[in-house]
């Protein structure tokens, strides 16, 4: 079965940096995408970044822009997300979502069929 698999999170300092991977098995989808997002205690999962393995299109959304990196290692079916200058507003769990759908939109719009179980960021200021 389909499985994406977190990792990465931890706790650091605000201004500091943090890598995560996702590492996605289980399926033989030839065009998909990948997408990080993000929950606060008491909000919404709100869409980060998203990366297709077909032209390596990328999206972000505005409060990350300039900060956050998205890439895709298609060999190993993993997903990066380098989070530098990181801020206090960037604490949450973090999870990657599989839309068997390439198109990457604006905003990262996209229907998820699968996600991972999550990984924590604490920024702490």
């Amino acid at each position: 079965q389909v499985q994406l698999v977190e990792s990465g999170g931890g706790l650091v300092q605000v201004g500091d940096s943090l890598r995560l991977s996702c590492a996605a098995s289980g399926f033989t989808l030839d065009h998909f995408q990948i997408g990080w997002f993000r929950q606060a205690p008491g909000t919404e999962r709100e869409a980060v970044s998203c990366i297709n393995n077909y032209d390596g299109e990328m999206a972000y959304v505005d409060s990350v822009k300039g900060r956050f990196t998205i890439s895709m290692d298609n060999a190993k079916n993993t997903v990066y997300l380098e989070m530098n200058n990181l801020k206090s507003e960037d604490t949450g769990v973090y999870y990657c979502g599989l839309d068997p759908v390439a198109v990457v939109l604006p905003e990262c719009l996209m229907n998820v069929d699968y996600w991972g179980q999550g990984t924590q960021v604490n920024v702490s200021s």
